[in-house]
């Protein structure tokens, strides 16, 4: 069992904080200087104050996340064998791979291990480009051997500070897309800083590094940020060109470092597809962004080997539906409120009909089944229908796949986040659906997003985005503990853009009659300027105190298991148990495995569910059979799931394969009833 210890010598560490930026500021102070030329001087004072305030703030939170890890781990003096087991889980397989590319006599040698892998699933032969996202550990390994740094650098920390490097970008990004939506840099100073003080529920990158949202989410801002700024009306022919290449280059590579993309991707279609129907943006520029999702998947498609998981994504087949139903459904946007409410029910109806005929359709030709665990796992999360599959009730036992639990709310209330969320966000739910009703209402609504703009209540395109992107991905964390991140961050950007923006305090002061251009002048500075006062008064003591408490990797247990592996087995021994474990044995001694916890794979749950016998209730004749059938030379057995007290009864490993293999049937309802469990997912011990 690993833990950490305090670390016995202490020594003075530096700070950070975060934040970034860019982008234009409009609608600057009337007031200020006077004249084309001084507003002139002011904007790029502006932009230059903004754009270098945003660098510095990135690489400031990318200091203090490295710090962080380093003052946890003591990782500069433990043992290389220590660094690697503190790659918890799907962690450690995948910089393994990184480890793997580097140790091969030449790049060629290398591609060809791993398209042609047989030790990650013994007995098997697996194109690794094509089952899992591990592009970025191939570039980063060229990069390694490319570039004068052998001596300076070592490997571990060239791939660590790159994904640190990462979060200084999406700081930045973050910070753009406050600063875009408020016309002020001062939002993208408040959305870093609510960030920063939100860390626990922001980020998990000090102690996950090499896993793929971590890879993907600094690219994920920065797409939002490029559509934020697409969607802006009235943009000169060359900008748009530029921004749309910077979406394009965004989504692709947000789509070819995390397997989970599509299902993102799907809720920002979704998002696009709302707007769409409301008249709440351009169809034209609805239509651009549907084209790069579907093109960047085929595009990583294609470098994944024809992935069949990408080409059965539901993300493709609704993009291809709304295109069929627009061309079958042509004057959707004409005619009265209850007529166009009509077309708009039917479009719906007909988008949901085209996307589940064609998901089904390529599915049955692909004869697809790598991504049927994770309907079966939300049938039996929103109750319809008790499970007794294996893979379901693993995801559905695990903590981080339950509901958002309610002290998140709690820490981010301490920093006066979810209030102002909340304020900002009944504001513009409010403006939005007046502003839906209205382009109902209005039969020749098919100009209503330019006139909007002229109107007494007016939602930018690009701020209505921002608002259905916040709320479906508030759903998606709240009915999902492991996809916070993508909400939590963003409730950041949303919430320091509505306490700056000059539209948000125009149509409150208008509502309690107290409108006056230098009322808004005041309120959109001093609000912002106050709680950034609050948030440095309230938690920079305790960001140097966590600074300053330095502690120590300590796992003997687990080295010693690895030492004893490097020393006694022979190097093509093949090795079986729990994927999390497993994972560090392949990292480690580079010892073939039976199992692993890169789960998007049919046959490879099958394989785990077979090696997970060794806990079940299995005569052991047929446990050695079973075994032997994957070429099994060693089983290693773990305490911590012979005699797991982490979850419920009913939720424990031994529990669900009893209920699988038909052995309990009294515990088959029970496991739907205590719903998550109460371990972390990535497999690091709880820190207090």
């Amino acid at each position: 069992m690993m833990s950490i210890r305090q670390r016995r010598e202490i020594r003075a560490t530096e700070v950070s904080e975060d934040f970034p930026a860019q982008e234009e500021n409009v609608k600057l102070e009337n007031k200020l200087p006077s004249g084309c030329t001084s507003r002139r001087l002011w904007k790029i004072l502006s932009l230059t104050i903004g754009g270098t305030i945003a660098l510095c703030i990135g690489l400031l939170t990318s200091v203090y996340l490295a710090t962080l890890h380093e003052n946890d781990l003591w990782f500069s003096n433990i043992k290389e064998v220590e660094r690697e087991i503190s790659f918890r889980t799907e962690c450690g397989l995948y910089y393994s791979y990184y480890k793997q590319m580097l140790q091969a006599p030449t790049l060629v040698q290398g591609f060809h291990g791993l398209i042609y892998d047989n030790k990650t699933e013994s007995m098997k032969t697996i194109n690794l480009l094509q089952r899992m996202n591990i592009y970025q550990e191939v570039f980063l390994s060229i990069l390694y051997r490319v570039l004068p740094i052998q001596k300076y650098l070592e490997p571990v920390y060239f791939y660590i500070y790159t994904l640190f490097g990462l979060q200084a970008i999406y700081v930045t990004a973050l910070y753009i897309t406050s600063w875009l939506l408020s016309g002020t840099w001062l939002s993208g100073l408040l959305a870093a800083f609510w960030y920063v003080t939100n860390r626990i529920d922001t980020t998990r990158v000090e102690f996950t590094i090499p896993l793929r949202e971590n890879w993907a989410l600094p690219f994920f801002a920065i797409q939002i940020a490029a559509i934020t700024y697409f969607l802006r009306p009235n943009l000169q022919p060359l900008s748009e060109r530029l921004t749309l290449l910077a979406i394009f280059i965004s989504t692709f590579l947000f789509s070819l470092t995390w397997q989970f993309n599509q299902f993102m991707m799907l809720m920002q279609a979704l998002v696009l597809f709302t707007l769409d129907s409301l008249d709440m943006l351009p169809a034209v520029k609805a239509t651009w962004l549907y084209g790069i999702q579907i093109t960047s998947l085929l595009l990583v498609c294609i470098l994944q080997f024809f992935n069949s998981m990408i080409l059965g994504s539901l993300l493709i087949s609704f993009n291809l539906s709304v295109f069929i139903a627009r061309k079958l459904q042509k004057n959707l946007k004409t005619g009265s409120f209850l007529n166009r409410l009509g077309k708009l029910l039917l479009h719906l109806f007909m988008v949901l009909c085209l996307t589940l005929f064609l998901n089904n359709i390529i599915k049955k030709i692909l004869n697809l089944k790598s991504d049927e665990h994770i309907f079966k796992f939300l049938k039996a999360k929103f109750g319809l229908g008790a499970t007794r599959d294996f893979d379901a009730n693993l995801y559905l036992c695990e903590e981080a796949f339950g509901l958002l639990p309610f002290n998140t709310f709690g820490r981010l209330s301490d920093t006066l986040l979810f209030y102002a969320y909340v304020f900002v966000l009944s504001i513009t739910v409010t403006v939005a659906f007046v502003v839906a009703f209205h382009n109902l209402s209005d039969s020749t609504s098919q100009q209503s997003v330019g006139k909007m703009e002229k109107g007494t209540v007016n939602l930018k395109p690009e701020t209505a985005y921002n608002l259905i992107h916040t709320i479906l991905f508030g759903f998606l964390a709240l009915s999902t503990m492991r996809m916070k991140y993508l909400w939590t961050s963003h409730m950041c950007v949303f919430a320091s853009f509505g306490l700056c923006s000059p539209e948000i305090w125009e149509l409150l002061l208008k509502s309690v009659h107290l409108y006056n251009p230098k009322r808004i002048c005041i309120m959109r500075y001093s609000v912002p300027i106050l709680i950034l006062l609050y948030l440095c008064y309230k938690f920079w003591p305790g960001m140097m105190d966590e600074l300053s408490e330095l502690r120590e990797f300590y796992d003997p247990d687990t080295v010693e298991l690895m030492n004893w592996i490097n020393s006694n087995t022979p190097r093509k021994a093949v090795f079986a148990g729990s994927m999390q474990l497993l994972a560090g044995v392949k990292l480690c001694t580079g010892r073939t495995l039976t199992n692993h916890p890169h789960y998007e794979d049919s046959s490879l749950r099958e394989r785990t569910r077979a090696v997970y016998q060794i806990y079940a209730k299995r005569a052991p004749e047929e446990v050695h059979a079973l075994l032997r059938s994957f070429g099994t030379d060693y089983v290693i057995l773990e305490d911590s799931i012979c005699y797991e007290r982490r979850h419920h009864r009913g939720c424990r490993l031994r529990d669900l394969l009893d209920i699988a293999n038909g052995h309990n049937a009294s515990l088959g309802t029970l496991v739907t009833a205590t719903g998550a469990g109460q371990g972390r997912d990535d497999g690091w011990p709880r820190r207090e």
